[in-house]
């Protein structure tokens, strides 16, 4: 291992990594809520502002992604559609297999330019969490509590808030509810099975119903609908902690366009498009594990710097105030607080294996073995 690969594992720069991420967005948090206050003044400057800020913290993640583990991204798609990423507004399909799936698609937006002010369909829970959920309250993230019959409502409203955004915006939305675990997956197909639907190898079944409300809400706003499947080479099993080692992935994502006039308004019919195209999706994958490549042209778009940029300033800002009180404390020679800071190093520790934790598989939500256990009755 060289000595660059070494310091990146070690613990010690997992800790100042999080410091910046965790002080840098509390910060952010902070001056988010001030600017409150231009809302009934001036909504559209607030959108604009919150952009910005939520970039802050977004571009931080991605940044792990691309430069501190350095893991490749190739972009399968239409030379055609290519030139059209960044400069419309979308409804971004991801398939839910991996760990970090949620980071390829923020790198995906971030390769666009579309990082700050990307949306999602997110339970509801992660509204109450600092930084990454406050963040999102103020991007107007639609949030629900997976019960739809509670949600349509709420979801419906915030959404159709959406239409006069004044920034470019994909919206990304897992389908399937849930990331995919084999138990998952059997349970799902025994869904499948019981409503004569198709079965599906490589995916759970989508949930149709927020999926065709986002069409309706959005369908003079949005122009296309970007069908996304994501892979990595040599049956990489990708992690954030992996990633936080600095381990090298190598991510494949293939990316339809697929205009918005050939998703059918009716929702039933919206239902049986999305069915149809989790069928295609799974037909991309067979042929990737049978080939490594998808059907398409391979694209690597260009790492923009700002990432790297945003990160070194936060850097640089948090760090000499850190080792500044380090190197006081270290002379003060008082027990009380050495003990102080060795109690802090333990709780950031906890921090850090939770935040890793929140991605991690066998520790993901039990959402989709409940739903569909319930659809079974």
């Amino acid at each position: 291992m060289d000595i660059v690969g070494f310091l990146k594992s070690q613990f010690i720069c997992h800790l100042l990594i999080c410091y910046i991420f965790i002080v840098s967005g509390l910060i952010i948090n902070f001056i988010q809520l001030f600017t409150l206050i231009l809302w009934p003044i001036n909504k559209q400057l607030f959108r604009r502002i919150n952009c910005r800020l939520a970039y802050c913290i977004s571009s931080q993640m991605v940044m792990l992604l691309e430069w501190w583990s350095g893991t490749d991204c190739t972009l399968y798609t239409d030379p055609a559609s290519y030139h059209k990423y960044g400069k419309e507004n979308a409804i971004v399909i991801l398939n839910h297999n991996f760990e970090i799936d949620f980071l390829c698609g923020w790198n995906f937006c971030e390769r666009f330019g579309v990082l700050g002010s990307s949306k999602v369909l997110a339970k509801k829970e992660l509204s109450y969490m600092p930084i990454i959920g406050w963040m999102w309250y103020f991007l107007e993230i639609v949030f629900c509590k997976r019960k739809w019959e509670e949600d349509r409502k709420t979801v419906i409203q915030k959404l159709l808030n959406l239409r006069d955004y004044p920034e470019n915006f994909w919206f990304l939305i897992h389908c399937e509810g849930t990331r995919f675990t084999e138990q998952k997956h059997q349970i799902s197909m025994q869904v499948a099975e019981a409503k004569g639907l198709p079965k599906l190898k490589y995916h759970l079944l989508p949930r149709t119903k927020g999926f065709a409300v986002t069409v309706q809400c959005l369908r003079n706003v949005v122009s296309a609908v970007y069908d996304s499947t994501l892979n990595f080479r040599n049956n990489e099993n990708p992690t954030l902690l992996g990633v936080l080692n600095g381990k090298k992935y190598h991510a494949d994502l293939y990316v339809r366009r697929i205009p918005l006039e050939e998703v059918p308004q009716d929702e039933r019919e919206c239902s049986n498009w999305l069915h149809k195209l989790y069928q295609e999706k799974d037909s991309f994958q067979e042929e990737y594990y049978r080939t490594g490549a998808y059907p398409a042209v391979p694209i690597v778009p260009p790492r923009r710097p700002w990432t790297l940029l945003n990160w070194l300033f936060w850097a640089l800002l948090l760090l000499y105030p850190l080792f500044k009180l380090l190197i006081n404390m270290a002379n003060s020679g008082s027990s009380l607080t050495l003990a102080s800071f060795v109690f802090v190093i333990v709780m950031a520790s906890v921090g850090v294996r939770w935040m890793i934790g929140v991605t991690e598989i066998n520790k993901g939500s039990t959402y989709g073995n409940h739903e569909s256990r319930q659809k079974r009755k």
